[in-house]
C-alpha cells in the first residue's frame, strides 16, 4: 500500500508545511484544475516567434513594454503550453548563448544548472553553485531575450520555506518558469551516481511551497515539478511522485533519467491533463534519445536539450586552443566573421540607436564617422578605391636588407638570378585530408615563412636552402606534423 504525503486543508493564514495528515488532495486546487482547460489551444500562428537576434535597445525595450499591460514571459509559456505539437527548448547558459537560441527562432528556452555552474566556476555540478548564483546568472539572460525562458532552480536550495524565496526571486528575476526537484542537499546532475532524494511528504511540500509562493506573488509562473526517484528508488516511486505533485499544483512534470521508451510512455499516461516534460541528455545519458516526432507521439510537450550548447562550446575552444598552439588560428569556417560577431553583439543597431541622442558637440564627428565605418562594408569600398588608385599609379617593389642574399642576391650582374629566381612552396594538409594552405613566397624572403606558418619559427630553413640551391627543379625541404596533426610541407620550387 502506498503511503500519500499529506497537505493541509486548514483555512489558517499559515502555510501548511507541516504533516498533519497522510492525505493528499484527491483534485488539484482549484486555480490548477483550469490551467490547461479554461483555454482553448491557440493555432500555431499566434505563438510569438522570435526575431532575428539584434541589440537594438530601444526596440527591445519599446516591443517588451508595450506588452507588458496585456503578456508576461510566463503567459506566453501557457500559451505555448497550450499549443498543439511537441515544444523544443536547447539549455543556455549565459546572455549570449540565450540570445543565438532566440535567434535560430525557438520559442524558448531552459537555464541549465549543470552549464552554468560549469561556465560560471569552472566546477562540476554538485552542488557548488548557489542560489544567489544561479538567480544572477538567470537575471542576465532573461533580460537579454524576449522568449519565456524556465530556470533550473535545483531543490529550491533548502527547505520548503526556502522553496518559496527562490521561486520569488525568480519570479522577480523574469523568468517564464522554474524547475523544482526533489534531490537532497547537496544536489547533482540527475544521470550522475549516488543519487538520494528526499522524502514523499518533503517532495510534495517543496510543490506545495512553490505553488503558494506563486499566488502569493500574484504571478502565472509555471512550475515544473522534477522528481530524481526514478535513479535514486525505483519507476514505481517516480511515477507516484509525479502524481503526487499533479495533485500539489505542479503545471508540468518531469521524471529525469526514465531508462526506456516503455518507461516513459508510462509516464505520459498518467495525470493526461498535465503537460509532460522530456530530457534528452546528449553524449550518453541513461535516457533513450528520440526524434521530436517520437516524443510527441508518445505523448510529451516539452523536451529539453541541456548539454548541446555547452558541449559543442567546449569542443570548439578546444581545438581553436590547439590550433593556436601549432602556430596558426582557427580557420575562418570555424568561426564567425568579424562582421558577422559585430551583428551578432549588437554593435551595428548600437551604432544606429546611438544617432537618436546626437549632440550639437560630436555631431561634426558623427557625420564622418557612423556604425559603417566599423563594418566590413566600408573596409571593401576602402579596398575598391585602392585598387582604383593603384591602376593608375606605378608600382614599386622594395627590397630590404633583411633578405637571404647568398646565390645571386645583390649580384651587380643579376641581381635577381640564383635563389631569387626560386620561390618557397608551403603547404598544410589537416589531419582530415583538407587542404588548409598552399601559398608560395619568393625564396629570399625567409622571414616571410614564419608570418605564415609561425610552427616553423626555430627551423633552419637557409641550411636547407644552401643544400638544395642548387639543385634543378624541386626539392621537399620539410614534411612533419606539427602538435594539432596536420601535416607541413615546404618545397624549394
Amino acid at each position: 500500500m502506498m503511503l500519500s504525503a499529506a497537505l493541509s486543508t486548514s483555512s489558517s493564514t499559515k502555510p501548511p508545511y507541516a504533516i498533519i495528515t497522510n492525505h493528499l488532495y484527491k483534485t488539484p486546487p482549484p486555480f490548477t484544475t483550469t490551467l490547461f482547460q479554461s483555454h482553448s489551444p491557440l493555432p500555431s500562428s499566434s505563438i510569438p516567434i522570435a526575431a532575428p537576434i539584434r541589440a537594438s535597445y530601444s526596440s527591445d525595450y519599446e516591443s517588451s513594454s508595450s506588452s507588458s499591460s496585456s503578456s508576461s514571459p510566463a503567459k506566453a509559456l501557457r500559451r505555448l503550453l497550450e499549443s498543439p505539437g511537441l515544444h523544443q527548448g536547447p539549455a543556455c547558459f549565459d546572455a549570449l548563448s540565450a540570445k543565438l537560441v532566440q535567434s535560430a527562432s525557438f520559442q524558448f528556452c531552459f537555464t541549465s544548472g549543470f552549464s552554468i555552474s560549469a561556465a560560471r566556476l569552472g566546477l562540476p555540478d554538485t552542488g557548488f553553485i548557489s542560489y544567489g548564483e544561479m538567480l544572477d546568472q538567470g537575471s542576465q539572460i532573461t533580460e537579454a531575450v524576449s522568449i519565456p525562458v524556465i530556470g533550473d532552480g535545483d531543490n529550491g536550495y533548502g527547505n520548503a520555506m526556502n522553496v518559496k524565496r527562490t521561486v520569488k526571486g525568480y519570479i522577480k528575476a523574469g523568468f517564464a518558469g522554474i524547475i523544482i526537484e526533489d534531490q537532497v542537499s547537496p544536489k547533482a546532475c540527475g544521470h550522475t551516481r549516488g543519487r538520494k532524494v528526499v522524502s514523499r511528504e518533503e517532495a510534495v511540500m517543496r510543490i506545495k511551497a512553490a505553488v503558494d509562493a506563486r499566488k502569493e506573488s500574484g504571478s502565472d509562473i509555471v512550475i515544473v515539478a522534477r522528481t530524481d526517484s526514478r535513479q535514486a528508488l525505483s519507476f514505481d516511486e517516480s511515477i507516484w511522485r509525479s502524481k503526487a505533485f499533479s495533485d500539489a499544483g505542479a503545471d508540468v512534470l518531469f521524471i529525469d533519467a526514465l531508462a526506456s521508451k516503455e518507461e516513459m510512455e508510462q509516464f505520459c499516461r498518467i495525470s493526461p491533463i498535465v503537460p509532460k516534460m522530456a530530457n534528452m541528455l546528449e553524449g550518453g545519458g541513461k535516457t533513450p534519445i528520440l526524434s521530436p516526432l517520437e516524443l510527441e507521439n508518445i505523448g510529451y510537450k516539452l523536451v529539453a536539450y541541456p548539454l548541446s550548447l555547452m558541449g559543442v562550446s567546449i569542443r570548439a575552444m578546444q581545438d581553436a586552443l590547439a590550433a593556436i598552439k601549432g602556430g596558426r588560428i582557427p580557420s575562418p569556417g570555424s568561426m564567425p566573421s568579424f562582421e558577422e560577431l559585430q551583428e551578432i553583439l549588437g554593435f551595428n543597431s548600437y551604432y544606429e540607436e546611438e544617432k537618436r541622442y546626437i549632440t550639437k558637440e560630436n555631431a561634426l564627428y558623427s557625420e564622418g564617422a557612423s556604425s559603417k565605418d566599423f563594418t566590413m562594408r566600408e573596409r571593401d569600398e576602402d579596398d575598391k578605391e585602392q585598387r582604383s588608385q593603384s591602376l593608375q599609379e606605378p608600382v614599386v617593389e622594395v627590397l630590404t636588407p633583411e633578405v637571404y642574399s647568398e646565390f645571386g642576391a645583390g649580384s651587380s650582374a643579376d641581381p635577381f638570378s640564383g635563389i631569387w629566381s626560386r620561390k618557397l612552396r608551403v603547404k598544410i594538409i589537416g589531419r582530415d585530408g583538407s587542404e588548409k594552405l598552399d601559398v608560395r613566397i619568393p625564396a629570399g624572403f625567409l622571414d616571410g615563412i614564419t608570418n605564415i606558418v609561425p610552427a616553423l619559427g626555430g627551423i633552419n630553413i637557409k641550411e636547407l636552402m644552401d643544400d638544395a640551391a642548387l639543385e634543378v627543379g624541386g626539392k621537399l625541404l620539410l614534411d612533419f606534423n606539427d602538435a594539432r596533426g596536420d601535416r607541413i610541407q615546404v618545397f624549394l620550387e
